[in-house]
């Protein structure tokens, strides 16, 4: 404490507070590092705690693209059988070790691909904030009546950093919350719960936000140091201007279940990719 305090307490310049943000580790979603360099509001419906709620009450369960395991550690009461994905080798390996405790197997598997799982493994199924969903797959692997539970990234999450670095950038459609649930209905899949919330994000230094942009890729998908330079110098003169430079991240929640009906003959198999 008393070393972050003096680290606070300091002035740094810009060159010094570029070379910190270029040297502080971003494998995982552990974002601990920034305590007293940024803050964002979580949004009110607690997605851990729903977490832990539905981990207690499944018997097999996936977590997709679980990062470095951060989120899913938390679940008080795993289930019989613990599964999750993850695509970055960094992160693989930390989450490899980190969910070892819970009995939890952590398998590779690239964003946006085929699940390399039967039809019908698992009753739950989550993913928080993840890079893309691929509906019909989560289709796929729910057993009937089995629940997907996500929260995402919003469109237009940190638009005000964003465009302050690369100019006017339109929101993603694909992380629209409507299209979203449209196209989980699509997968057959009955949407249960759609939440929306826009969270006040605050950067306190421009260390902050050189980790917070090669941390979380898609908010600025090029970025390095040496590419905006000039813009990152004009955002640190504005936070030494106005103590902070405030965004404002877009998240929505989404819980679905899949049909516990009977197919007909004529209907595809949800047991396919479509």
């Amino acid at each position: 404490m008393a070393a972050t305090a003096a680290r606070l307490g300091s002035v740094s310049t810009f060159e010094e507070l570029l070379a910190e943000g270029e040297s502080v580790p971003v494998a995982g979603w552990d974002f601990s590092w920034f305590g007293g360099r940024a803050t964002e509001q979580r949004p009110s419906w607690g997605y851990s705690r729903l977490l832990g709620a539905r981990m207690a009450a499944a018997d097999v369960a996936l977590d997709i693209q679980t990062g470095g395991g951060e989120v899913l550690e938390g679940i008080p009461y795993p289930p019989r059988m613990l599964v999750a994905t993850e695509s970055w080798p960094p992160n693989l390996a930390i989450a490899q070790r980190r969910l070892r405790r819970l009995g939890a197997r952590v398998v590779q598997a690239a964003d946006g691909a085929c699940l390399p799982f039967a039809g019908g493994t698992f009753d739950l199924v989550v993913s928080r904030h993840p890079v893309i969903t691929v509906w019909h797959e989560i289709a796929r692997v729910l057993r009937p009546g089995g629940i997907y539970l996500s929260q995402q990234v919003g469109a237009g999450s940190n638009r005000e950093l964003s465009d302050f670095l690369m100019g006017p950038q339109p929101p993603s459609a694909m992380r629209d919350p409507d299209r979203s649930a449209a196209d989980a209905e699509a997968a057959g899949l009955n949407v249960l719960d759609l939440r929306r919330a826009e969270l006040r994000v605050t950067f306190n230094d421009i260390a902050a936000v050189v980790v917070f942009l090669r941390k979380v890729i898609w908010t600025v998908p090029d970025f390095n140091v040496e590419r905006y330079r000039d813009r990152l110098a004009e955002l640190h003169e504005r936070i030494q201007a106005e103590g902070a430079f405030v965004a404002h991240a877009q998240r929505f929640l989404i819980e679905a279940r899949r049909s516990a009906q009977r197919r007909t003959a004529n209907s595809p198999s949800s047991d396919q990719p479509s």
